[in-house]
This record gives C-alpha cells, structure tokens and sequence, in this order.
C-alpha cells in the first residue's frame, strides 16, 4: 500500500492520497483545489488516480474533487446519507452506509457518521491481501486528534434553526459507535489545529482509536448526552464568513479552475483606473510595512497562515480585488485564494511607493501609551479578538467587537472619541485599523503589543 498525507497549512487541512502499488491505481479523499499536488505524487510512484472520494460537504475550503475528475476521469465517490436536503447535486456515485470502494487490494468501508453534518462519512480502511482487518480510518470532520467537529456550522453560518442541537445529538451517537472499532485502528482527521471547524484540534497529524478513547474529551461523557452536548455546543469559534459560500459550492455544480491562474503586475495607470472604479485592494504586506506607508483604503491582510481565512470574511466571491504583494508570492497567495475560490483576482502591484498616490500611515502606539488611553475620558477601547478570548480575559472597560464582523459593526465605534484597538499581539489589530480606516473612522490607534505584551508588563484583565 502507497499511503500520503497531503497537509495544507493555511487551512490546517489533511488530504490523502492511497494507492495499490501492485495494481498501479490510487484514491485522493478530500482534496483540495490546486491539484497539481497530487498528479505530481502519483506520476512520481506510478500510480493512475481512478477514484476520488469526500468525507462530507466542506464549509472551510473549496474541494478539488470534480477538478481531478475532469483532468483523470476517475470515478467520484460522494455520501448520499443525510437526506435530500444533503445531497450532492452533480454526477457521482452515491455512497451508504456499509458501501465498500476497492482500490486495487485496498477496500474502504463507508461509515455513516454524522454530527458535524448529517452526510458526513468515515473510510475504514482494509490492506488485503496483509490482513483482514481494518487499519486507518479516515474520519474527515467527525474526530480530530483531541476533539470532534463543531455540528453548529449549518446553523450560524446558514441560519438553519435547531441544526446544531440535533447536530450534537447525532455526534454523541456517532462517538459511540466509533468508540466500538479495534484500538489499533489509525485515526486520519480532515484538519489539524488552527482550523475553525472545531476548538481544541490537536497539532499531531494523526492519532488512533484507543488513543482517542483516552485522551479526546468526548469519549469521557458514558452516557451523559446532555453533558457531551452542552460543552460541544459552549466556546466554539466564530465560523467565518466564507464558510456559507463553500457550504454552497461544494454542493451544487460549478465552473471548474483546472490550473492555478497567474496573473501580471498592473501598470500604474491601470491600477490608479480601477482604484477609481471602486475595486478592494488587499495589502498582504507585513503590518509594519503597512503601517509605514499603505494606499489609502486599502485592507492589510499580512501573507501568512490565515490570509485565506482573513480574506474569506472581508471579500465576496462576486467583486474582483487587486492584491499588494511581492512577486514572487502571487502564486502561493493565489494558490490560498482559490482553495477557498477567491478567483476573481484583478491583478497585483509590488511597490505602493511606484504609484504616485499619497500614502497614509498607520497610528501604532506602544504600551506606555496605550496605558495612558486605558480608563480615561473621551476613549472607546476595543477587543477585536474571538468572543472566547475576550471572555477568558480583558482588559477593564474594553468593548468587544470581533475583527471578522467589524464591517457589520461599524455602528458600535464611536465617531465622538478617541479609539484604541487592541488584540493577541497586533496582526488581527492591524487588520481591524486598516478597515476602521477605509471606512472614515480617522481617529483610531492601534496597540500593536497587544494583550500579550500588557500582561507580560503586569496589567490586569478582568
């Protein structure tokens, strides 16, 4: 058996290409959308892509499935658990419950598990002819390393009332049932830590069955269902924004991008045109960059691990956007986009500094300053952190408003005082200044240390 986890850091999310090297022939579970990756591994162990298969329909990335189908003409293997409100609604193969995909000598048994979604499924994986017992079992968004996934989505992100009780209802017997495999069994997650399709998602890629009823809390409740769903449902993150639209199109057919789409640096001219005609520009420079000089209007979204996540809460997948970053980068960057199908990408400046427009700069103040802003007259203080962070600790008088939902919030900042801004330790700060400002709000400071830095120095939180 050929076996390889394909990790994908920004989104923290795991695919998997399996293979039956005597055959010659592989599956990819839930792959994501550039799929180079994977025609490049299997070319390199000879391996011809005849099958595909997803654990669920994703809310966190756009899968790569139907791209792979139509450059291989490998067969697609989609739940049809759920009921007909969870079906997929494009050609494939309708799995159930104790179905069996062979690949080669490899089977893989569908396990109904839902909880996260009512479609969701598991692979239990069998390497015949080496043995007749299952080995790995491919889990999706059902049990992570530490946790299970967060059955809430449908109804904060799609307002599908009552959704996540019954969600978490359905978790509670799927841990059971799971609970009953062989402990030698391989647990392969869909997600490692950092994504938001759970809250305490363990950084190991990989864990195992009797590993998981030790350590996972949610092998810990017996038969207290109310307890297990009352903390599944308490302190789950914010969904973002964009997770409605990939709940959307991971079900209903749309236009497929085969290849990652390269774009040219705009010409002065050109960019200071479309700056007129109103198109959002995202600056992925670090924040300090930013902060020295940025175009007026203009969204920092720094280009690290959550610049998909970022850009899926303040972009819409009708409007096109010029993106600020080096070179060299655009590919990665459009590689990050477009697994969550941000495409629609106008082109892309290097320099701000070439283009003849006076810049602004950003109003960082250290901790010495912020103290002086901290209970005083004439100030509005903002968290711009998650709700749960704000509720482990703040500091004393400051509002709350999530960086995510700023620009549906405007309303909660003040036009009257003077506003600090304030976060972990300044990134999501800075992205929360760069919209108070393009949105008119002139008098907002940003404290770049952050919580960190204030309680390194002795403050307090309540």
């Amino acid at each position: 058996m050929f076996f390889q986890h394909i990790y994908e850091k920004s989104l923290a999310q795991s695919s998997y290409l399996i293979g039956c090297q005597s055959r010659g022939e592989a599956i990819v579970i839930d792959a994501q959308r550039d799929i180079d990756v994977y025609l490049a591994i299997a070319a390199q162990h000879n391996l011809k892509i005849k099958h595909l298969a997803e654990t669920h329909i994703h809310a966190d990335f756009l899968a790569g499935s139907r791209e792979l189908e139509a450059v291989t003409g490998a067969k697609l293997y989609l739940s049809d658990e759920g009921g007909a409100d969870w079906q997929y609604e494009f050609d494939h193969i309708g799995l159930k419950h104790g179905d069996v995909i062979s690949v080669g000598n490899l089977t893989l048994k569908v396990l109904h598990t839902p909880g996260h979604t009512p479609e969701s499924i598991s692979f239990l994986l069998t390497d015949h002819p080496a043995t007749h017992q299952p080995v790995m079992v491919f889990t999706g968004d059902f049990v992570f390393v530490g946790d299970v996934g967060r059955p809430d989505l449908l109804e904060k992100t799609i307002g599908l009332a009552g959704s996540q009780e019954k969600g978490a209802r359905q978790m509670y017997h799927s841990v059971q049932c799971f609970a009953e495999l062989d402990s030698f069994i391989q647990v392969w997650p869909g997600h490692g830590a950092g994504s938001a399709c759970g809250k305490a998602l363990g950084a190991v890629p990989s864990s195992t069955v009797g590993y998981e009823k030790i350590r996972n809390w949610a092998f810990q409740y017996g038969n207290d269902e109310k307890g297990f769903v009352d903390y599944l449902l308490a302190g789950q993150p914010e969904p973002p924004k964009y997770f409605a639209m990939m709940k959307h199109l991971n079900k209903v057919d749309r236009p497929l991008l085969i290849e990652v789409p390269q774009h040219t640096e705009l010409a002065p001219e050109t960019f200071k045109k479309a700056l007129d005609d109103g198109i959002k520009v995202i600056d992925t420079r670090n924040k300090a960059d930013f902060a020295r000089g940025f175009i007026p209007g203009s969204i920092n979204i720094q280009h690290n691990n959550s610049l998909s996540t970022w850009a899926g809460w303040f972009l819409n997948y009708r409007e096109q956007f010029i993106l600020v970053a080096r070179s060299n980068e655009m590919e990665e960057i459009t590689r990050k986009l477009m697994r969550i199908g941000l495409d629609n990408i106008f082109g892309f400046i290097s320099n701000v500094n070439d283009l003849g427009i006076a810049l602004q700069a950003a109003d960082i103040i250290d901790l010495d300053t912020f103290k002086t802003y901290v209970g005083k007259d004439g100030v509005q203080i903002i968290d711009v952190r998650a709700l749960t962070e704000y509720n482990d600790g703040h500091i004393d008088g400051a509002a709350h408003i999530f960086a995510g939902s700023l620009p549906d919030k405007l309303n909660m900042v003040s036009n009257d005082k003077q506003v600090v801004i304030y976060c972990q330790s300044g990134d999501r700060a800075a992205i929360a200044y760069s919209i108070l400002r393009k949105n008119g709000f002139d008098h907002v400071k940003s404290f770049a240390g952050g919580i960190k830095q204030w309680l390194e120095s002795g403050g307090i939180t309540v």
